[in-house]
């Protein structure tokens, strides 16, 4: 379970403002326009199948490898980043994601052909990075395409790569029509690998479900009360900051940046230039490059404070005074873990005495339900919110107009 609360006052919201917005939503699941909030309860057939071959797996491969980009990766990583610390266990997993050739050639060197699980990621079937990447690892690795059983393939059902996948008998799982990439983590994008890897998928998926049921029980009025503050101040307060107390939330933050920045800047109905900026911060790292900025700089941002009650890891701070530097004895006998929330609280308190708005969030500790709440509650936070902007939060037409652009650079005259 975690903790939410609304630092800025509620008590000026429309109430029309939060009624329209859950309406909105509630159209979007019964209409089954949109399909993640149907993901938590589906996926729980497809983790049950891949159980079913998960000794074989655990048999053959000790590395999972991951080819794909945005919502192919990021979702992923923002998962395993987070529970890779009570679950060490799990199989290595390497990202092949940007163009760059540095990091694909660093990352291949990460690779045993014979141990490793290779798992080709596109929503569309045809993203360039990923394709382009997984033709060199076919060509360095020397992989053998005709029924390969170390070759999976994630994407659409009747995108190009399924119809190669069904070419060369390839293992395929698919992502519902109506799932967008950046919703799609709790689908087989992010369910195959992470299950596979060892990862207890089916505990993510049950806290997202309760999250979910809880909201449409109206027992979660807090993401509402954000979603409309968010939209009704997004001329004051364009940027939103998620400055979370753990380097354990950094690709999160990055997932989230994907999610918001993807979903919501947009042209309206009236052809209005309209968007929330989302920026992901790292405590107490980013005190001492970014808060500068959010306390005296323009009142242009609100803030989320994210923090994690309390560590498995006890580490200690020592009993150790040294000679000059004294000045730091007040948290001597102290653990690492009071000092970092004591540093969000402090930190926190600052920005508001500033007049900034802020919320909070509250992880009991990190565990497979917290993040699985976590996810869908980024999601429909973006989904709320986008209704009330009046926006198609789920297209991309600036990304597709740059595909465009860039296939022609290539084109042979």
């Amino acid at each position: 379970m975690l903790q939410y609360t609304n630092h800025f006052d509620t008590k000026t919201l429309d109430p029309f403002t939060l009624e329209k917005g859950f309406e909105a939503v509630h159209y979007e699941v019964e209409n089954n326009e949109v399909g993640y909030y149907h993901l938590p309860k589906g996926s729980q057939a497809l983790v049950e199948e891949l159980n079913t071959t998960r000794d074989e797996i655990d048999r053959r491969f000790n590395t999972i490898a991951v080819i794909g980009i945005g919502g192919s990766s990021l979702g992923i990583k923002a998962i395993e980043r987070l529970l890779r610390p009570s679950t060490p266990n799990a199989k290595k997993i390497v990202y092949l994601e940007n163009s760059d050739p540095i990091s694909i050639i660093s990352e291949m060197e990460e690779i045993d052909k014979a141990t490793t699980l290779f798992i080709v990621i596109s929503k569309s079937g045809g993203t360039v990075e990923a394709l382009s990447i997984f033709k060199r690892l076919i060509v360095s690795f020397e992989l053998t395409l005709e029924c390969s059983d170390q070759i999976y393939i994630v994407s659409d059902d009747n995108s190009i790569l399924s119809r190669f996948a069904e070419e060369y008998h390839l293992r395929r799982f698919v992502i519902p029509d109506n799932v967008g990439g950046r919703f799609s983590v709790l689908s087989a994008v992010g369910v195959v690998p992470l299950t596979l890897a060892g990862f207890n998928t089916a505990a993510i998926l049950k806290g997202a479900q309760s999250f979910l049921e809880r909201f449409w029980d109206r027992k979660e009025e807090h993401i509402l009360q954000k979603a409309s503050y968010y939209v009704s101040h997004k001329d004051q307060y364009p940027m939103n900051v998620l400055f979370a107390y753990a380097d354990s939330f950094e690709e999160f933050g990055k997932w989230v940046v994907q999610l918001w920045g993807e979903s919501l800047g947009k042209r309206n109905r009236y052809g209005e230039r309209v968007g929330l900026t989302p920026i992901s911060l790292i405590g107490s790292v980013d005190q001492h490059s970014f808060l500068q900025l959010i306390i005296e700089g323009p009142l242009n941002k609100t803030v989320t404070f994210m923090h994690v009650e309390s560590s498995a890891d006890h580490l200690m701070i020592p009993e150790l005074s040294l000679k000059f530097l004294e000045k730091s004895d007040f948290i001597n006998g102290k653990s690492f873990n009071d000092l970092i929330n004591a540093q969000c609280k402090a930190t926190m308190q600052s920005v508001l005495k500033s007049g900034v708005s802020v919320d909070e969030i509250t992880w009991k500790k990190i565990d497979e339900t917290s993040v699985g709440e976590m996810i869908v509650y980024y999601e429909l936070l973006t989904s709320i919110c986008g209704a009330l902007m009046e926006i198609n939060t789920y297209n991309q037409p600036g990304v597709e107009l740059g595909k465009t652009i860039l296939a022609g650079y290539f084109q042979k005259k």
